[in-house]
Parts: C-alpha cells; structure tokens; sequence
C-alpha cells in the first residue's frame, strides 16, 4: 500500500521521547511489512528527520511548553481561544491551510492516510475529510486533560483543562468515527474512546525499535534505583511526585536513587540518598546504571515506552499497574504493586536481592520479538479494513 503518515512531530533519526519513539517504530514497521511510507509533519528544532527523501517537512516548529518563552505561550492560548480549539491543536496552525493541503496533494495518489495523534489531524480536520484514513490515538486525550483538571491547583489551570478536555474529546470522537480502523497503545483506551469493537480497533503492542535489543551484557551497578522521563508532562510528574512523597520515606536510607531527565523544577528538600541529574546523554547507559528499576505512572492514558524499554533491556523492576498498560507479557522479575507500603517492600526486596547476584536481568530479545510480532500482525488487520473500504 502507499500510505501517508500525518503526524504533528515526523519521525526522527535520534527519537528521544516517547511519542518520537513510538512514532518512528510504527513506521518502521509498516515499511518492514512491505509497505511505502511518506510521512508529512512539522520537525522539531535540532532534530533530523529519519528518511529524508519519505519526509515532508512543512516547517521546523517548537511545540513542547517548558522550551518556549511566556510570550509563545500566551500567543498560543490567545489563538487557541480565536479559533475555538484546543491548546495543543492550535500550534499547528503556525503553516497556513493551503500549505497543508499542497503538501498532501503531492504525496497522491495513496491508499489510506493514518492520522497519527490529535493535533495536526484536529488542526486540519477539513483537510483529511473524505480520505480512507487509520486512526493512532496514543493517549485518550481528553480524559488525560480532564485528569489534569481534577489535579489543578489552581482554579484558572483547572478551567483551562477542562476546556482542552471538552474539545479534544470532541475531536477524537470526529476522528474515530471517520477512521476505517482505530489503533490505541493500550487497551484500556480502546473502550475509553468508545471503539472497544474487534472490528473498530485493537491496541498496538510497541517496541522501542523494529531493531533487537542487545542480549544480556555484564553491567556496573552506580545507583541501586534509577529512573528517567519527561517529567515536564503532568501525568510523569505525578508518578514522580509519588514515589518521592509516598516511596522515598519508607526505603531503607543506604538505598541510592538517581533521577534522570528535564523537569521544570527540582523538588526540594529531598534527602541525601536521591540525586537529581537532570538531562544524562545516554538515557540506555543511565538506566543500565541502575539495579532496579521503578515505574511509577499514575495517571494518563496510552503505554509507557520507558516500561517497554526495561522489559527490553532485561532489566529488574517494581511497576504500578498503570505503568504496564499495553504490555500483554510482563516479565518474570518485574514485580507489580499500586499501593505505596508495598511498592516500596518489592523494591527494597529487589534492591536487596540484586545486591547479592539474586535477581539476574533476562534477555530482552525474547520480549522484544513478541511484541514486535504482534505489533505488526494487529498493523496488518487495520490496513485489510481499508482494503476493504476501497474496495466497496
């Protein structure tokens, strides 16, 4: 098939977050499947795009909040207001329509377009219209907003949110209905987004890469606990929260925790066992650095890439139940605990035990190809629906 990818952000060569990195696996697979991917987007600044020559760039664009300056923010939440869309949905608009609509009539003739996430797709929705399209709904955006309103602190944030959640929700729920076939990253969000029907959905089992992981590699031990994100994102931050609020105080004080990746503001008054190292150059050294592996999510929708990219890697770990949505085989030293007293007795446990040579990391291969087999094969079954469309 000749498929169009239209994305907010396009695949990049070095995906770090994990929207680039489920964005770029995705891709990778339809094109390891045979298919001919172009994909059309904006390119977040100091990035490359991964196949130049499949790639329309509509223009270089800065969408994460905590890199832009008070001004852009405010133009954005003025726009958003003009335009009667949502935040996140507004940036976009930062090429003009007619830009968009060149760019995709280039790209033609095509088979189907996947509209992949919100926000360019909400954008341009009259663009899209009348297309055979598939559906990528990383998270279920409105009932991410509208949790993010509940935890507001403040009354103007919490009137902001709910207001990105009644329009997102009325977004996905225009592009759900168009989609021949909706893919979600967790299947929880399948129901969530009213298409739990085998024959309207199924949820994509990811990988961090269509590529294996390395086999079990000897390893130093710098921290006993590790943990990298993006904790500028509301939803990471609350797990962060958590565990440095309910977890911390009730470890032993020997255990040493390093905390890697952007955060808007170090929390204050940590004790002497945790650093904070922000940004590290190496997220796989770092977290290859650490005995054990904590995941903490809390909140949000969609899968948790840093899980998948544990279980690959072979790595112990204590996870919540949130953080294992979308991963069907949970690997035999992941320990599962929601409550805070015992998440932090699996943890010292497993902290204790990988001390003393008790907990081996596994070989993540094996998990990584079977999830990759099962994220091509449900790519397949919504690809035969538009074959079916077209056919009609």
């Amino acid at each position: 098939m000749n498929l169009v990818f239209a994305t907010s952000l396009v695949p990049v060569a070095e995906p770090r977050s994990g929207y680039d990195i489920a964005n770029r696996v995705i891709v990778d697979a339809l094109r390891m499947m045979g298919h001919r991917v172009s994909v059309l987007g904006f390119l977040q600044p100091g990035h490359m795009a991964a196949e130049t020559d499949e790639t329309v760039v509509l223009a270089d664009l800065e969408v994460t909040n905590a890199r832009v300056n008070a001004m852009r923010k405010l133009g954005w939440l003025v726009s958003a207001f003009a335009r009667g869309e949502p935040v996140s949905v507004t940036k976009m608009h930062a090429v003009p329509d007619t830009q968009v609509a060149e760019a995709l009539a280039g790209l033609q003739p095509v088979d189907a377009v996947i509209l992949n996430s919100i926000q360019l797709p909400g954008a341009f929705l009259h663009l899209f219209e009348g297309l055979p399209s598939l559906y990528v709904a990383h998270n279920v955006e409105g009932a991410s907003a509208a949790g993010n309103a509940r935890e507001a602190k403040g009354v103007l944030d919490r009137l902001l949110y709910s207001r990105e959640a009644r329009l997102l929700t009325a977004i996905e729920q225009t592009l759900c209905r168009r989609a021949a076939y909706v893919f979600t990253l967790a299947e929880e969000d399948r129901a969530a987004l009213g298409v739990d029907d085998p024959d309207r959905s199924c949820a994509l089992p990811l990988v961090t890469s269509v590529e294996p992981p390395p086999g079990i590699a000897p390893r130093m031990a710098q921290y006993d606990v590790g943990m990298i994100g993006s904790w500028t994102w509301s939803a990471n931050r609350a797990g962060l929260d958590w565990f440095l609020d309910e977890i911390v105080p009730r470890l032993p004080a020997d255990i040493r925790i390093a905390i890697a990746g952007g955060i808007d503001d170090t929390p204050s008054g940590l004790p002497g066992n945790v650093e904070c190292l922000g940004r590290v150059p190496d997220a796989r050294a770092f977290v290859r650095s650490a005995r054990v592996i904590p995941l903490v999510s809390r909140a949000g929708t969609g899968v948790q890439l840093k899980s998948i990219e544990s279980f690959e890697l072979g790595l112990p770990s204590v996870a919540t139940g949130s953080a294992l949505r979308g991963i069907a085989e949970i690997p035999a030293n992941c320990l599962v605990a929601d409550d805070a007293p015992a998440f932090a007795d699996k943890l010292t446990s497993l902290v204790q035990r990988s001390r003393v040579g008790e907990i081996p990391d596994l070989d993540g291969r094996i998990f990584h190809a079977s999830q990759l087999r099962r994220l091509t094969a449900m790519l397949s079954e919504g690809l035969a629906r538009i074959g079916r469309v077209n056919d009609r």
